[in-house]
């Protein structure tokens, strides 16, 4: 067993930090879920102010919200045993699903990625794969020694690029990148050697240019283009990205207070309510804004990383692992293409960004968080 997996195997340590309350008697992580009720409070503050003091806005916003935080609850009772069983029927429903958008989805702005369920309404089965995909690739490694040997990482591979490569079709290559990151992060935590880590970088460098010229569609190539170089058309492909930096360099280190942005509130900044939302805020609540939402971030990750060094078994230890890594990547990516670090890849910034399924998944994956770790105690009586 190598030594990149014996970082993340349990110790024979107490339960710190488990109780008695009634949270915990509900299978909630106080600490987890207070992070998380401060990063939704303060993203209706944002959004309130990027609406331009719409309250409809926020109001749907906080509905959403609630139906998030329900999923969390609910999702929090189920034990990890019973996610470990259903995994593989999951994931195969949800392939199942993405196949049927392929033939019967909704379309809408050129894009076809919804399923329309009469009497309940539109959803997107994509979003069901960034938990379906690390609970399947958690699964398979659950069932087999440990670290994964070649065969393993191969199998692997095809069962995170199969609904990647259906959701790229739709086209969401946002969505795509992010299911391929939750399936390969497990694989990384599996004790995946350093090795194959850079021979895979490697065919990725070199697969880049195909991809470009090949896979991408016309308005993803343009977007790569414009990351390059967003001032070759700076009216055009290029005035998002350019608008966004002069937000967030307007905004100096204490910003121009709630309310009081002008790129977004005099309409300069597109997309301000959904993709380019932390460019308001680093406009109105400045360098000082930002970083205290990165430690609001830094805290929910952190506990999840906590959570997952907790997990007592296979299975609770890669899927944790997974979710918490991932939603570091959803910060990342979002903060880097935003900040201009990134080609845009129309990923939100989670938990702020006004958008419906999104964040109940989001939420979702927080509940089997929090599941993990609530019932380690009665796991171990068993």
């Amino acid at each position: 067993m190598n030594t990149e997996f014996l970082r993340q195997m349990p110790s024979s340590r107490s339960f710190a930090g488990s109780g008695n309350g009634l949270l915990w008697r509900l299978h909630l992580d106080s600490p987890l879920l207070a992070a998380l009720l401060v990063l939704c409070g303060a993203g209706l503050l944002v959004l309130y102010s990027a609406g331009d003091g719409n309250p409809d806005l926020v109001v749907r916003q906080a509905i959403r919200l609630g139906g998030g935080f329900m999923a969390l609850l609910i999702l929090a009772q189920v034990p990890p045993r019973t996610y470990r069983f259903w995994a593989p029927a999951v994931y195969a429903g949800g392939l199942f699903l993405l196949v049927l958008v392929l033939f019967i989805g909704t379309e809408a702005k050129g894009a076809q990625r919804w399923l329309t369920v009469p009497g309940v309404g539109s959803f997107q089965p994509a979003e069901i794969m960034k938990l379906a995909v690390p609970a399947m690739v958690a699964w398979y490694f659950s069932e087999r020694s440990l670290p994964a040997r070649f065969r393993d990482v191969l199998l692997v591979l095809l069962i995170t690029l199969v609904p990647v490569l259906l959701i790229a079709r739709q086209p969401d290559l946002g969505t795509s990148l992010l299911v391929a990151a939750a399936g390969l992060l497990v694989l990384f935590v599996a004790g995946l050697s350093w090795r194959l880590i850079l021979a895979a970088l490697s065919l990725l460098a070199i697969a880049a240019p195909l991809m470009y010229f090949f896979v991408l569609h016309p308005y993803q190539r343009r977007r790569v283009d414009t990351f390059f170089n967003p001032e070759a058309d700076p009216l055009g492909a290029g005035w998002n990205i350019i608008q966004s930096k002069t937000a967030i360099g307007s905004g100096g280190i204490s910003g121009k207070g709630w309310l009081n942005g002008t790129q977004s509130r005099l309409d300069f900044l597109p997309e301000s309510s959904t993709d380019f939302i932390l460019a308001v805020l680093a406009e109105e609540g400045g360098l000082i804004g930002v970083l205290m939402l990165l430690g609001l971030y830094l805290a929910v990750i952190g506990r999840g990383l906590f959570i997952s060094w907790q997990a007592q078994e296979t299975f609770s230890r890669l899927l944790a692992s997974s979710l918490a890594l991932t939603f570091f990547i959803y910060v990342f990516v979002n903060i880097g293409m935003v900040s201009g670090l990134l080609p845009v890849v129309g990923v939100p910034l989670p938990l702020i960004s006004y958008g419906g399924t999104s964040i109940v998944t989001l939420l979702a994956g927080f509940g089997i968080l929090m599941s993990i770790h609530t019932h380690r105690k009665l796991m171990s009586h068993h």
